[in-house]
């Protein structure tokens, strides 16, 4: 049956030949981050985000799909300001998010 639409290749992720090991571990020690609903607040008031191409939604998005090919780099423009920990609507601490991640992909190098 033709929908009139295809999906694109490149925007076709295979979750299950993603490693999610990092993903659940993050998930296990900061519960918390399931409460997440994607707002944007973290990233609209991120002062690396304005000078950079960084977002803290996009970091989230990619360890959650189990991508984590650049994160680290990514991860380390972060000043851990706490800004985005300050107007989470769900007070998720960001900080240890962010830390815990950038822990996880040096053990994991």
């Amino acid at each position: 049956m033709s929908w009139g639409y295809t999906i694109n290749r490149a925007r076709d992720i295979d979750m299950d030949r993603n490693d999610m090991t990092i993903s659940k571990l993050i998930l296990e020690k900061i519960p918390s981050l399931q409460g997440c609903i994607a707002c944007g607040a973290c990233v609209a008031t991120c002062s690396t985000g304005a000078l950079t191409k960084y977002s803290l939604r996009k970091v989230h998005t990619l360890v959650r799909r189990g991508e984590y090919s650049g994160l680290l780099d990514e991860l380390n423009k972060c000043m851990l300001c706490g800004k985005c920990q300050l107007v989470c609507p769900r007070g998720i601490n960001t900080r240890a998010v962010i830390s815990l991640i950038k822990r996880e992909l040096g053990d994991h190098r």
